[in-house]
């Protein structure tokens, strides 16, 4: 059987062209589940926050939780939708083994907020994303594959359900399908999930923290031929990294595009992104609304918001991260196009925690933006999961800026904080590496310099200075690195007697 090569990215965006939609899920980290009163500690052991109402059991009813109806809200203000006067909950019937009750207290054709937008920069362009829909409903239970190699239920020979998270209020973020975006389809997909995740956090409302689940992404990814009718569309279910988002489109439309110059049709599938292959593999046919049989939710009465409380609300609103961004560009002295860079990396609160923490604006990004940002490509995790922490990324700064260590020994202590040694001064301490600045301790290398290079050192005596570079670099290479470059060039030049 012979396999046909794939097209590159580049020619499958020069033939087609990508429409792309995303259903982002935000868990609400309220203290208590969307109907029942469990509480919702991530990391419990599993099934002790259950009760009959999270279970599904016979006579159990329903109470809506206000915190979470205020945060979705809340939510969709932000997001620019308009709230609706009136709106019920609805059951979504359908089987999975991790949803106790066989149906999903979720909402259909009454969407809580509707109609709303987010503007996001990539390349110096805005781009408008329209929001279809923000609505509430309940996370599903957790099930976990063992006894195979993959983690997925093919080749397992047990599985665990654990239904802490089963009734976890759960808010489903749905936008318009975007056209349009050429070549920067992955890109703005990134972009548009970074910004949701700002804007969420803005408002203190979930932590929103792809590694942990409670902000997941189904991206929906089309092919069409200019001119022609939109293709049909994937959806890759569960992303869960920034990063993940723009390889799963970026995947998507390499392998539709391959399909589709065969002459093969694309179905209509759920998919799964896989972490390690950077492609996507199928999960199942993709089911429509009839599928779930919708119908309101009889034990649970209307949402009907009251206008003045609304008011409030949108009223309190935080800054926007959007706006947040152009100030601290001021105050950071730093370009548009560098602030987009910051964004994209997902450094904006890490940059600004560790100036809070006393560094300076430059120290803080050179850090970030630099070091950390390459160990956070090359291990393919997001920025904030590299390791080390705003206060100890202000600490390692704080010793460069005493003197007591240079670039390239911080950038050893850094090494010993991601690998979780320690804070930065203990780090040092344990493999030595502060800067050597005593004169007593430095003389001894400088002699030797000068005597291993004495053509340098007759150029520095008849008055040519900066040939003593040369002989601060032996120096520094005897070292280790490790004397302060500014102390052996005055000895330099005190001892050939040029200062």
């Amino acid at each position: 059987m012979t396999t046909t090569a794939l097209p590159t990215y580049e020619d499958a965006v020069a033939r087609y062209e990508p429409v792309i939609g995303l259903e982002t899920h935000v868990e609400l980290g309220t203290a208590t589940k969307m109907f029942c009163g469990c509480r919702t500690e991530f990391g419990a052991e599993p099934n002790t926050q259950v009760c009959p109402v999270c279970l599904g059991l016979p006579g159990a009813l329903p109470v809506a939780n206000r915190a979470g109806i205020e945060a979705t809200i809340r939510i969709g203000l932000a997001l620019n939708c308009d709230i609706a006067e009136w709106c019920r909950m609805a059951r979504k019937n359908y089987f999975y083994p991790d949803m106790p009750k066989n149906f999903q207290t979720s909402q259909y054709d009454e969407p809580l907020c509707v109609d709303g937008y987010v503007d996001v920069e990539v390349d110096g362009k805005q781009y408008r994303i329209g929001i279809e829909r923000v609505h509430l409903e309940e996370d599903t239970g957790k099930t976990l594959h063992v006894g195979g190699a993959t983690g997925r239920i093919h080749g397992a020979t047990e599985s665990l359900v654990d239904y802490n998270r089963a009734g976890i209020p759960l808010v489903e973020i749905v936008t318009k399908p975007v056209p349009g975006l050429g070549a920067l389809a992955p890109e703005v997909a990134k972009a548009y999930v970074a910004e949701l995740r700002d804007i969420i956090r803005s408002l203190g409302v979930s932590d929103v923290r792809m590694e942990q689940g409670s902000l997941r992404c189904d991206v929906n990814t089309s092919l069409n031929k200019p001119g022609e009718e939109w293709g049909t569309r994937t959806e890759t279910k569960n992303v869960n990294s920034l990063r993940s988002v723009e390889r799963a489109v970026r995947s998507e439309i390499i392998r539709q595009s391959g399909l589709l110059d065969q002459g093969t049709r694309i179905f209509q599938e759920t998919r799964h992104f896989q972490e390690t292959t950077g492609d996507t593999r199928p999960g199942r046919s993709k089911e429509t609304a009839t599928d779930y049989r919708y119908f309101p939710e009889p034990d649970l009465v209307p949402i009907a918001p009251d206008k003045a409380w609304v008011a409030e609300l949108k009223a309190a609103l935080p800054e926007k991260p959007s706006t947040k961004r152009a100030r601290l560009r001021d105050d950071w002295g730093i370009s548009a196009v560098d602030m987009e860079s910051v964004a994209n990396a997902g450094a904006v609160e890490l940059i600004e925690e560790t100036i809070a923490a006393g560094a300076s604006p430059a120290g803080a990004r050179k850090w970030w933006m630099g070091e950390l940002a390459r160990r956070a490509n090359e291990t393919g995790v997001e920025l904030s999961a590299v390791g080390a922490t705003p206060a100890q990324v202000a600490a390692l700064q704080k010793l460069v800026d005493e003197g007591k260590l240079n670039d390239k020994l911080a950038r050893q202590v850094l090494e010993g904080v991601v690998a979780g040694e320690g804070d930065p001064a203990a780090v040092m301490s344990a493999r030595g590496l502060g800067v050597v600045s005593d004169t007593g301790a430095l003389t001894a290398a400088v002699d030797e310099a000068i005597a291993a290079n004495p053509d340098i050192a007759a150029k520095v005596r008849d008055g040519k200075v900066a040939a003593a570079g040369a002989l601060v670099g032996a120096v520094m290479k005897t070292t280790r690195g490790q004397a302060d470059a500014k102390t052996v060039r005055e000895l330099i030049l005190e001892r050939l007697g040029a200062s």
